[in-house]
């Protein structure tokens, strides 16, 4: 791995680092962190009641996704642009600012597939939200797209960005351990839920 490497994936992890649901609740005197699990992510900002809020947390930690992954992309290359977008989704989930505990990589998961292999990120956008619509668990929804996400790029004959895709995913499904618990004792909140 050369040094433009290793440059483009600390450009990407602080990229992804930004903590936009934070941000944008802090604006209208709300600390995320103390509401509903105190997650930073898009569903737990739909907590505080605000649908603006939590859609422009979706676009924003979707955008930090894919604009690291275009950026490295456009200007070192395609490993480049998948190192980098592995790490904005790293940054995502683990931002140095708040002692690593980010939100669960969701959206930037789905910001970086479609900016590295469109039609995968498709598929994946698609499992999202048929698995968040038909369960109102948010949890399925990001599983299922997780899971898609790396199997859509296999299939579409993209193998260097699937493996990627399927290290992401590890994450993700690492992340949303808890909820998994939850879903299989009948406790997990479903969307909307305060």
């Amino acid at each position: 791995m050369g040094t433009n490497s290793i440059l483009w994936m600390l450009a990407g992890y602080l990229l992804g680092s930004i903590p936009f649901g934070l941000l944008l609740t802090r604006m209208v005197g709300v600390d995320i962190r103390q509401v509903g699990s105190g997650n930073i992510g898009t569903t737990n900002v739909l907590r505080t009641g605000n649908k603006g809020l939590a859609a422009a947390t979706l676009l924003l930690d979707a955008g930090k996704g894919a604009a690291a992954v275009l950026l490295a992309r456009y200007f070192g290359g395609l490993e480049a642009g998948m190192l980098a977008g592995v790490a904005a989704f790293l940054g995502h989930c683990y931002p140095v600012w708040l002692k690593f505990r980010g939100g669960k990589g969701v959206a930037t998961l789905l910001g970086v597939t479609l900016a590295a292999v469109p039609l995968a990120g498709l598929i994946a956008l698609v499992a999202w939200l048929v698995g968040a619509l038909v369960t109102r668990y948010s949890s399925v929804g990001g599983i299922l797209a997780a899971v898609a996400a790396p199997l859509a790029a296999w299939g579409l004959g993209a193998p260097h960005s699937a493996i990627a895709l399927a290290v992401m995913s590890v994450v993700l499904v690492w992340k949303h351990r808890e909820n998994i618990g939850r879903l299989r004792s009948g406790t997990e909140s479903r969307i909307g839920s305060k």
